[in-house]
C-alpha cells in the first residue's frame, strides 16, 4: 500500500510540476504574442480561457500585434510608441502608436478593456437605438473591450483605412446580461483605384461569405450609410463593412464572424499599402489628401458613435480616444477641383456608393 502511495505521490508531483512548466511555456509564448501585457492579466485570462470575455480579449490582443508588425515590416525605420494605461474607474487599455514614419504619418492601434458604470449621457445614447435598459438605483454595470485602429500613411496613393471590433455587457437591474457586438473596416481613398477598391471589398466579402452569404451586402449598406457627411452630402471613403448591437444567432456564432473580419484585416489593408507606398506624387496630390483628412476629421468629431461614446464615459483616455485624428489636415474655402479630373473621381464615388464585388 505504502509502495502505491508513493508511486502515485510521485506521479501527482511530476504531472503538477509538468503542468506549472506548461504553463510557463504557454506565458512566455503569449508575451510574446502581444505588444503588452493584457488589461486583464495572462492568469486571469488563462484561468477565465473558456469564457468568451476572455476569449474576446485574446482575440483583440492578437489582432493588434498582427496589424502593428505588419506595419512596422513596412515602416522599419520608425517604430511604435506602447503606452499601457489604466482607469481608475476599472479596466485600462493598450495604445500602440507610430508616428512621423517614412511610410505612415500616423497610425494608432489601440485596444482597451473597462469596466464599471455607465454613465446617464452613454446609457441615453444607447436607449436611443433602442435599448430597453434597466437601471438599479440609476446604475447599469457595464463591460466592454475592442480593439481600434486608424492608419493616416504619408503618400496620398495610399489609402487611409480604419478598423474596429468591440464587445459590450450590460447588467440590468434583475441581474439579466445584455450583450452584443459592433465594428467594421472601411477604406477612405485620397484618389480612387479601382483595383484596390475590388480587392479590400472582396476580402471582406469572403471574410462574411464564411458564415452567411446575407451578411456582407447588408453591412457594405451600413457602412456607406453610417460614414456619412450630412452637412457635405458625401461619404467618408469607399465604405467596406459595419455593423452594430449585433447578438443573434449565439455569442458563439457571432464571436467567430467578428473573428473572421478581424482576421481580414491585415490582408485587406497591407497589400494595398505594399502596392504603393513608393509611388511618386505631387504637391497638388499632397494638398488633395490634405483637405480630405480634414472631411475625416469632420466626420470623426461630428458623428463617430465611438469616439462620443469615449468622450461621454467618465475617466475615458482622451489621446486614445482621438488618436483617429491625423497629424495633419487642411481646410481651405471654396475649394471645388476641376470637373473630370482625379480629384472630381473621387467625389462622384463618395456621394454615388459603388458595388465593387459584382
Amino acid at each position: 500500500g505504502g509502495l502505491g502511495l508513493g508511486l502515485a505521490l510521485g506521479l501527482w508531483r511530476r504531472q503538477a510540476a509538468f503542468a506549472v512548466a506548461r504553463d510557463d511555456e504557454e506565458e512566455k509564448e503569449l508575451r510574446q504574442r502581444f505588444m503588452a501585457p493584457p488589461v486583464s492579466g495572462l492568469r486571469e485570462l488563462r484561468r477565465r480561457r473558456r469564457e468568451l470575455r476572455s476569449r474576446m480579449e485574446l482575440l483583440i490582443m492578437e489582432t493588434q500585434a498582427e496589424m502593428c508588425r505588419a506595419l512596422a515590416d513596412l515602416d522599419p525605420g520608425a517604430s511604435f510608441a506602447i503606452d499601457s494605461w489604466e482607469r481608475k474607474e476599472g479596466g485600462g487599455g493598450i495604445s500602440c502608436v507610430l508616428q512621423d514614419g517614412e511610410v505612415f504619418e500616423k497610425a494608432g492601434v489601440n485596444v482597451s478593456v473597462v469596466s464599471g458604470l455607465l454613465s446617464e449621457e452613454a446609457a441615453r445614447q444607447m436607449r436611443s437605438r433602442g435599448k430597453s435598459l434597466k437601471a438599479k438605483d440609476g446604475k447599469l454595470p457595464f463591460c466592454a473591450m475592442g480593439v481600434s485602429s486608424v492608419i493616416h500613411p504619408k503618400n496620398p496613393h495610399v489609402p487611409t483605412m480604419h478598423f474596429n471590433y468591440r464587445y459590450f455587457e450590460i447588467e440590468e437591474a434583475d441581474g439579466t446580461k445584455q450583450w452584443w457586438f459592433g465594428g467594421g473596416t472601411d477604406l477612405t481613398p485620397t484618389y480612387l483605384n479601382e483595383e484596390d477598391a475590388i480587392h479590400f471589398h472582396k476580402t471582406l466579402k469572403e471574410a462574411c461569405d464564411k458564415h452567411d452569404l446575407k451578411l456582407y451586402p447588408k453591412y457594405k449598406k451600413w457602412c456607406d450609410d453610417y460614414f456619412y457627411i450630412k452637412h457635405r452630402g458625401e461619404r467618408r471613403g469607399i465604405g467596406g463593412i459595419f455593423f452594430d448591437d449585433m447578438n443573434s444567432p449565439s455569442k458563439e456564432e457571432v464571436f467567430q464572424f467578428v473573428k473572421s473580419c478581424a482576421k481580414a484585416v491585415v490582408p485587406c489593408y497591407i497589400p494595398i499599402v505594399k502596392k504603393h507606398c513608393h509611388d511618386s506624387f505631387t504637391p497638388e496630390e499632397k494638398l488633395w489628401q490634405q483637405l480630405r483628412r480634414g472631411r475625416y476629421v469632420e466626420f470623426n468629431l461630428l458623428y463617430d458613435r465611438g469616439t462620443k461614446f469615449g468622450l461621454l464615459t467618465p475617466g475615458s483616455r482622451i489621446e486614445s480616444i482621438l488618436m483617429s485624428l491625423p497629424l495633419t489636415a487642411r481646410w481651405e474655402y471654396m475649394h471645388n477641383p476641376p470637373e473630370s479630373s482625379k480629384e472630381a473621381e473621387i467625389l462622384e464615388v463618395l456621394r454615388n456608393p459603388k458595388d465593387w464585388v459584382h
